[in-house]
């Protein structure tokens, strides 16, 4: 399963070629995680499961540029590895139907008190495995 999060291109997202800025595209996904975080906290009924986690890493794989046009982009988030205090996730940065980039983190559970990784719990196991997928 996938979850999508719908983001609002801002005026200043565009360069002087008139196209989204690369860097913005990791603004993109890093919006599009909180709501998936903050979907973790709706299911969980409390504090966001997925609250207390670092990126360790982000790469992006840029297909077509998006051009000044529509208000929003279109960003699917799925899981495609949980490890013991680690997971990755991929998106697509989708615009007017097109997928324009595709993008990978991983993220580490990290323990607020001692600020090194921790495992993750059974509960961030669960919820994170209903949205695991074959990596693209």
């Amino acid at each position: 399963m996938r979850h999508t999060s719908k983001v609002h291109i801002r005026w200043d997202d565009l360069d002087a070629f008139g196209h989204i800025n690369n860097a913005v595209y990791l603004t993109y996904v890093q919006e599009a995680r909180a709501d998936f975080t903050w979907l973790s906290r709706q299911k969980a009924g409390k504090s966001p499961l997925l609250a207390d986690m670092v990126v360790a890493r982000a790469e992006i794989d840029y297909i077509e540029p998006i051009y000044d046009g529509g208000m929003e982009v279109e960003c699917q988030i799925w899981i495609t590895r949980i490890g013991n205090s680690s997971f990755e996730m991929e998106y697509e940065i989708i615009h007017e139907g097109v997928i324009r980039a595709r993008a990978k983190t991983t993220q580490v559970a990290v323990s607020l008190e001692t600020k090194r990784s921790r495992p993750l719990s059974a509960e961030e196991r669960e919820f994170l495995s209903e949205y695991l997928e074959e990596a693209k």
